[in-house]
């Protein structure tokens, strides 16, 4: 597949590389989120090439380095609520719990998205975006203490965010109910709030609207 840019420049696809702690881990979690096999595998690496979305995925084991870091989340764009339902199926069919988001006010637009997390917390979305550029309203992905004194930047939202629960893939039952955010960070569910997505930080704000907490369903 093959596309250009403003520029003229051929382009095959994107290149996301991510810092794991197991690779093995990483691998059983993108075959069924993916619903294909890696396209190369070595000791400590191994690479999906998706042709849609064009992606050309790496993971890179590295137990010191892993982890969200500075990572927000990523996503899928799809084109419809439909899509978005289709590979939410598709990903509990493959054992992967879901949260879902519909009708949520994110980053200034009206969406639908479902979620999936994997093994080292990166979070990623499927996403339909159903009415874009709102009105500017509140804070978006700034700390509470920013929050509180009154600064804001760029996309912020006051709302409450939805909770998600920090359980993994691979060990959280198959509906358990959010709880509080605290502020202790290694204990506290993460906010399911747009622009910030289902924030590994407690003290994150996100911008989704008012969400009720909501529960993983596998």
């Amino acid at each position: 597949m093959e596309s250009k840019t403003t520029a003229g420049v051929a382009t095959l696809k994107a290149h996301l590389a991510l810092y794991v702690s197991d690779v093995e881990k990483s691998m059983e979690f993108y075959r069924g989120m993916l619903g294909i096999e890696p396209a190369k595998v070595r000791p400590g690496y191994a690479k999906f090439d998706v042709e849609r979305p064009p992606l050309n995925l790496t993971l890179n084991e590295n137990a010191g380095r892993a982890g969200r870091g500075a990572v927000s989340h990523l996503g899928i764009q799809v084109a419809s609520t439909g899509d978005v339902l289709e590979l939410r199926e598709r990903w509990r069919a493959a054992g992967l719990p879901t949260f879902d988001e519909m009708g949520t006010n994110c980053c200034y637009a009206l969406q639908d998205k479902t979620w999936v997390r994997d093994p080292d917390g990166y979070e990623w979305e499927a996403f339909v975006v159903l009415e874009d550029n709102l009105a500017e309203t509140a804070l978006c992905c700034v700390p509470e203490a920013e929050a509180a004194s009154g600064e804001t930047g760029e996309g912020a939202s006051t709302s409450s965010p939805a909770m998600l629960p920090t359980a993994s893939p691979a060990t959280s039952p198959a509906a358990p109910t959010a709880a509080p955010a605290s502020s202790d960070a290694s204990a506290s569910p993460a906010s399911a709030a747009s622009c910030a997505t289902p924030a590994a930080d407690a003290a994150t704000v996100g911008c989704c609207g008012a969400t009720a907490p909501a529960t993983i369903t596998r």
